[in-house]
């Protein structure tokens, strides 16, 4: 059983048949259809050469068919993930050289490693304190910063540039070179992606395909941008006339390749491959998620952190990059009627068939063409609207929206995703250092207690119920000493306080401590102190501490029974 769990793949082999096989072959050729661009595309993203996009896609694929637990994720090169390893290499190394693609080799195995140890760890819940603010905002301005990097190749010129303020300065100084030939190819694809996404799927309707054919031909529309203008490309020789080309892309599978052990660029390299790493994690399990739902499937997010480890150790020890869950080619994986992992493991076949014969003719492939697939891919990553909604709500996670988004944009990535998890930590210490405590009174007649400042309720002057909302750790108990304190002073007829706790699913040390000296301090004064609701795991805790020995009053299972018994009235009608 425990090897079943280590390797899903022997969950679902055993009962694989026909009718699975031939959903999984379908959706690998619809999915290898789209993934050949996508992968050209993001490894210029990188600033990689594009057949290391291609490299990524082959043997991730089959190793997360191995590990993997989501049945219809499609790992391989996505976009936020290429704009950070372009971010994490430009400052080491000139793009395009041996040693920025060493380096590129270098992070996605450190992503593996840091991935799947932390798999074997089970620290799969650290992904929870990226708040989903916090990853709106950066995949936004990501998306916005991706797009203006795209820009130069659409114009056939020269810019560069690691935020969005040093692209836009980089790309108004080289206006005055743009190519022309290249602007027509770059913007009639662009024109025509954007077209086929809202426009292409009602005509292809219209003339009587199914709506689900129809989606999916639509999802396909690139490869059509991507045969055109090849095929443009090769007749009229444009590379003559100034429009950058793919280029010579080398012909047969990825190779055996050792990544440097240099210790210095180990180091150099940690968090960037520690934020890749955690980063892609959470857009691959979010992904995995919301499909494995569909289909009331799920996925084990421990087990995924093993899968996606795997995934890049196999990429960066076959010449790739850092990879992960894309969403995009996983939503057409799973609508082609993808069945089980083995769909990844045949279109990784068909990736592999590609670089094998089709690469003299993608080396005529207009760079402009993949640019323009980024764009149009990118578009669907940025949701400012959630600014609103966001500030709306809640003015903390706002803030902290806005400040990933700010950062990303004007500083760097890594500026803003490391800023935009420290806000999000600070914030949750901050919300949970001042827990939200109400004096609470019993609903006339019920069982019931709510706050008296929102209703009306019946209360006794010399018995106190404070109703504390939140977990008692370190951060909070000081708090709770002085809030306790405060109540006891401005009630001077008060003989008993009861903490009600119901939402406390947690008490450390440090809070023991405060509740110890809470009980000092109120029997001295002439309170007694008492519990109700107290949950069971916090109970037995509790019981192994004098805390329940010195208690100057009891321990009651309910509020009501402690308002029976401390107030001596409380019958129901």
């Amino acid at each position: 059983m425990k090897l079943r769990r280590c390797i899903p793949l022997l969950q679902w082999a055993p009962g694989y048949n026909k009718a699975q096989a031939t959903g999984d072959l379908v959706a690998a050729v619809i999915v290898t259809v789209m993934l050949i661009p996508q992968s050209l595309a993001y490894a210029l993203l990188a600033g990689l050469p594009a057949h290391v996009g291609l490299y990524a896609s082959i043997l991730p694929l089959m190793l997360y068919a191995l590990f993997g637990t989501s049945r219809t994720l499609s790992v391989g090169p996505v976009a936020v993930v290429s704009l950070m390893t372009a971010a994490a290499l430009a400052p080491l190394a000139q793009a395009g050289t041996a040693e920025y693609l060493a380096g590129a080799v270098l992070l996605a195995v450190m992503s593996g490693l840091m991935l799947t140890v932390m798999g074997i760890l089970k620290l799969g819940f650290l992904a929870n304190f990226l708040s989903h603010p916090v990853i709106s905002g950066f995949i936004s301005a990501s998306g916005l910063v991706i797009a203006a990097s795209q820009l130069k190749h659409l114009l056939g010129v020269e810019a560069n540039g690691q935020n969005l303020l040093q692209i836009c300065h980089s790309l108004l100084g080289s206006i005055h070179q743009i190519n022309l030939p290249t602007l027509a190819i770059g913007t009639g694809a662009l024109l025509f992606l954007l077209w086929s996404r809202s426009c292409l799927k009602p005509l292809l309707g219209g003339l009587g395909l199914a709506p689900g054919f129809a989606d999916l031909l639509t999802k396909t529309a690139p490869i059509l941008a991507v045969l055109v203008t090849t095929l443009l490309a090769w007749l009229f020789n444009l590379q003559e006339q100034g429009v950058r080309l793919v280029g010579h892309v080398p012909s047969g599978l990825p190779t055996f390749t050792m990544p440097q052990l240099n210790a210095g660029l180990w180091s150099q390299l940690a968090v960037s491959a520690l934020l890749i790493s955690v980063v892609g994690f959470v857009e691959s399990v979010s992904v995995g998620q919301t499909l494995a739902a569909k289909r009331r499937q799920r996925i084990d997010p421990d087990q995924e952190l093993i899968g996606l480890g795997a995934a890049n150790l196999g990429s960066g020890l076959s010449g790739g990059m850092p990879v992960t869950g894309g969403f995009s080619r996983s939503v057409v994986n799973f609508d082609a009627g993808a069945q089980t992992p083995a769909a990844g493991a045949y279109a990784a076949v068909g990736i592999a068939l590609a670089t094998l014969f089709l690469t003299p003719a993608i080396a005529w492939l207009p760079q402009a063409t993949l640019a323009a697939t980024i764009i149009v891919a990118v578009l669907t990553l940025i949701d400012l609207p959630a600014l609103l909604r966001t500030c709306r709500y809640a003015r903390s996670d706002f803030g902290a929206m806005l400040a990933t988004i700010l950062l990303t944009l004007l500083h760097s990535v890594e500026a803003g995703i490391i800023a935009g998890v420290g806000l999000s930590i600070g914030l949750f210490l901050y919300r949970t250092s001042r827990p939200h405590c109400a004096v609470v009174g019993r609903v006339p007649g019920t069982e019931h207690f709510r706050n008296v400042l929102r209703h009306e309720v019946e209360l006794c002057p010399k018995v106190t119920f404070l109703r504390v909302d939140e977990s008692l750790y370190f951060a909070n108990a000081r708090f709770l000493e002085e809030t306790v304190m405060d109540l006891v002073t401005r009630e001077p007829e008060l003989t008993d306080l009861v903490l009600v706790c119901p939402a406390v699913n947690l008490v450390d040390a440090s809070a023991l401590e405060s509740l110890e000296a809470i009980n000092e301090r109120l029997r001295d004064a002439g309170v007694r102190l008492h519990f109700s609701e107290i949950k069971g795991p916090v109970m037995d805790r509790l019981k192994r501490t004098e805390l329940l020995d010195h208690l100057g009053g009891q321990v009651f299972l309910s509020t009501f029974s402690a308002w029976q018994a401390l107030t001596g009235h409380g019958k129901l009608p």
